[in-house]
């Protein structure tokens, strides 16, 4: 044990150290939203917690990785860094658990502590590490090997006999649940661990197959349970549509992406350049890229088939490839990326084991193997930090992450869509609308592009365009809602407010629990004087979402205009506990309080309305107003009766 405290030390801080940058950076508008700064279940509280365990996040079930986000929030708040600090960390409890685990598997002390140190600093590694939504990728690594270290005291203690083999294999069930509960990618595990038992840890000889199978009986049941529960979900949420992803491929191309997807993560793992955090998938792919792809993928498992007694490794190594990419290599359609390199986190380290006990076999007759081998492994070490710290800085923000994106990916409408998305929401509407156009000019059919074109325009207050871009997305897609959304609100700041109306209904037809359309549309009667009709679509949204502060405001608003203060102070309360930094709500609840005769609360709702916005319409007015009335009224003699 003494001899892995220094090696391990050492990999955590240089691990830390070399990612340590992504701290500077920003949350991503690509589910990190989702997962974080839009999900309304992310504070740390019992019913999230049982939230998590019985729903899923961006159509996944994994409970464990949405509690670990919500303790970041309960220790951080909406700070970025403090989640990026978290991913940093477990990576690099990952790297030292790499190591750990293949030295006690192996005794190769050097050998392991190269893998792990490739593994933990490759550039592939950023995209897992610097991205949020990734928390999924580094728990989920740091349950996989403690189930290998767990199994492995479990292989040594059995062959012993000892009593402690049961806690060890009870031990190793447990990670492998708590795994499957961060990331469902992981169902591949029980099949890892049958190849661990070939090599390194060479049970084959001494139990037949069919005993290791069924020792492994209780895993394949989890990862069974696990994926075709993930396959519900995921079908059931919409994800596996056309209209979700974009595209739709027949399962000939899902096999042909999958093919050369193989060859091309061997390639990124290799030649680590243009790395990008979309991959788009190509109108076809050449069949001399098939071909080649085909022949690499059989031509290598025939080489390690043919070696695997002489060199064991190769076989558990490329099989651990294989099959830790099969859940993610497409088979089954589930969005629109044709690789991603977070993917191959857990993958990698079969490659890596090959290449490091390839590398120590091929030189084993130098007479300066382990000077040459740990010069050379120095230099890759190097090239890698150098490649990882530039691949971080692209993480920064959405604009760095996209426009590289751009760069690095032939024009595909997608990444361009993102780039003018994150121009848009920095509000850099010029360089958001002519990435929109080159949208709409690549995929002329995209919906989403002319709604967003539109959103910019009407920025820039250029409504005959905002309309015009629109209407073309309700062209193409009629039951768009969020199009139809943002056309009533174009016409209802265009003073078209039956129009408005108009638009908001026709969206409640597709979709009657539309929120954002229920609350809208009374916001848009109360415009049109019809306040009673307003109300009850507010008391809708209310029944639907009773702690949505936007919709307790406008209630309150509403309630006003008919003189029923007392209501109207109770939703505006409610508005303010839920979210305090809404100075109309402040200013309405001022004038509730005013018109009740409670002056000193009112005095104190429209300073507090002055406070968070000083130039907010009539709050000056109203308060100059309130505190002359208190004046007057002290100033005026109090009645006393005489004796």
């Amino acid at each position: 044990m003494g001899k892995e405290i220094l090696p391990s030390l050492l990999l955590f801080g240089l691990v830390v150290w070399v990612f340590l940058p992504s701290l500077d950076g920003q949350f991503i508008d690509y589910d990190d939203q989702a997962y974080v700064t839009g999900n309304s279940h992310i504070n740390l509280t019992l019913a999230n917690v049982v939230w998590a365990f019985d729903h899923t996040a961006v159509a996944n079930w994994h409970p464990l990785t949405m509690w670990s986000l919500m303790l970041d929030h309960q220790l951080y708040g909406l700070k970025p860094w403090g989640f990026h600090l978290t991913n940093v960390l477990l990576h690099a409890v990952n790297t030292v658990l790499v190591f750990l685990v293949l030295r006690r598997m192996t005794g190769a002390t050097w050998r392991s502590l190269m893998v792990a140190g490739l593994f933990g600093l490759h550039p592939l590694r950023v995209e897992s590490v610097a991205w949020i939504t990734e928390r999924k990728d580094v728990l989920s690594v740091t349950f996989w090997m403690l189930t290998l270290w767990a199994y492995a005291r479990y292989v040594g203690m059995s062959k012993g006999q000892s009593p402690k083999s049961n806690f060890y294999y009870g031990l190793t069930l447990l990670f492998f649940a708590l795994d499957l509960m961060s990331k469902p990618m992981v169902v591949t595990l029980p099949c890892v661990l049958l190849l661990l038992d070939y090599w390194p840890l060479d049970r084959w000889p001494q139990k037949s197959l069919r005993s290791l199978l069924v020792e492994k009986a209780p895993f394949f049941l989890l990862s069974a349970t696990v994926s075709v529960a993930t396959y519900l979900t995921v079908k059931n949420s919409g994800l596996l549509t056309k209209e979700w992803s974009g595209v739709s491929l027949s399962f000939g191309a899902r096999l042909e992406n999958a093919l050369v997807s193989c060859g091309r993560y061997l390639g990124k793992l290799f030649w680590p350049v243009d790395l990008s955090a979309f991959y788009p998938y190509p109108d076809h792919w050449p069949a001399q890229k098939i071909l080649f792809a085909g022949l690499l993928v059989l031509g290598l498992s025939v080489l390690v088939f043919a070696l695997r007694r002489q060199q064991p490794y190769l076989l558990t190594g490329w099989l651990w490839y294989l099959g830790t990419l099969v859940p993610v290599l497409g088979l089954v359609q589930a969005g629109f990326q044709s690789l991603a390199d977070h993917c191959t986190y857990i993958p990698s380290v079969g490659i890596l084991i090959i290449w490091v006990w390839g590398t120590h076999q091929l030189t084993k007759g130098w007479h300066y193997q382990s000077i040459g081998l740990g010069a050379a492994g120095g230099v890759l070490v190097l090239v890698c930090i150098g490649l990882a710290r530039h691949q971080i800085g692209y993480w920064k923000d959405d604009v760095s992450l996209w426009r590289h994106a751009v760069a690095v990916t032939e024009n595909h409408y997608d990444t361009h869509n993102r780039l003018g998305i994150a121009y848009f929401l920095q509000g850099r509407m010029d360089e958001a609308i002519g990435e929109f156009q080159e949208v709409v000019r690549l995929n002329p059919g995209f919906a989403p592009a002319y709604n967003t074109l539109g959103r910019s325009f009407a920025a820039q207050g250029r409504a005959k365009e905002a309309l015009a871009s629109y209407q073309k997305a309700l062209e193409i897609q009629p039951d768009y809602g969020v199009a139809r959304i943002n056309l009533g609100n174009l016409l209802l700041q265009m003073g078209r407010v039956d129009e408005a109306i108009a638009s908001y209904q026709k969206t409640l037809e597709t979709d009657p629990n539309d929120v954002s359309a229920i609350n809208n549309l009374g916001y848009a009667l109360r415009q049109g004087g019809r306040v009673d009709e307003a109300i009850v679509q507010f008391q809708k949204v209310l029944q639907i979402e009773p702690d949505n502060a936007e919709t307790c405001y406008n209630l309150g608003a509403a309630l006003t205009l008919q003189g029923r203060f007392d209501e109207a102070i109770v939703c505006l309360q409610k508005a303010l506990k839920i979210n305090p930094k809404v100075a109309a709500a402040h200013y309405s609840l001022g004038f509730a309080f005013h018109s009740k005769g409670r002056l000193d609360e009112a005095i104190r709702e429209l300073q507090e309305t002055l406070r968070l916005m000083p130039d907010y319409p009539g709050a000056s007015n109203g308060l100059a107003i309130v505190l002359g009335l208190k004046e007057k009224l002290a100033k005026q003699p109090t009645n006393s009766s005489q004796p």
